[in-house]
């Protein structure tokens, strides 16, 4: 299981705050055994401390000044590291910050895109209109040149196709010669 930058950073929290306790404490002691040191030599001085018990008190204070130290590298171990965790979620929130105003600019763009493409397909749609009613006017025009034109052509094509009937005279006769029956003696 991943954990977050803030639990790892709360657990280095708690961590230092425990090592800073565990400083003060050791301090403390190593304040109350240098006065009660002090104390004695100063009230009794006809004592002098053994060897070996100033030598276990040297070694003591040197292994005290030596977690000392180990203790203050920690410290700069992770407060170096803490640094580190708060430049990262300073970026972090950066980034976040950008990809929000991204989002917001992206959600208004496709919010608007209904509304650019009806007016898009509105003009096209203008002119492809423009344009049916102009091929309509033409295509009726063209359509009384049509009917006109053939009105004219069929009249050219009766007078000229109209069949030579032979005239009749007043007496009844029939002019080149022809003649016709008649019913009078019926």
């Amino acid at each position: 299981m991943t954990q977050s930058p803030y639990t790892d950073m709360n657990e280095q929290q708690a961590e230092i705050a425990r090592l800073t306790a565990e400083l003060d404490l050791r301090d403390q002691l190593v304040q109350q055994l240098s006065q009660e040191l002090f104390r004695l030599v100063k009230g009794n001085t006809g004592f002098m401390p053994s060897p070996e018990v100033s030598e276990q008190h040297q070694a003591e204070v040197r292994a005290l000044r030596d977690q000392l130290r180990g203790v203050e590298k920690q410290i700069d171990f992770y407060q170096g590291q803490l640094e580190e965790r708060e430049s990262e979620v300073v970026q972090l929130r950066q980034t976040v910050q950008e990809l929000t105003d991204r989002s917001r600019m992206l959600e208004q763009v496709v919010q608007e895109l209904p509304t650019v493409y009806r007016q898009k397909f509105s003009e096209r749609l203008t002119t492809v209109k423009q344009r049916v009613v102009d091929l309509q006017r033409e295509n009726r025009q063209l359509q009384a040149e049509l009917q006109s034109v053939t009105y004219r052509l069929a009249m050219r094509t009766r007078r000229s196709q109209r069949l030579e009937l032979p005239s009749l005279n007043p007496d009844g006769s029939v002019e080149g010669g022809v003649s016709l029956p008649s019913f009078s003696n019926v």
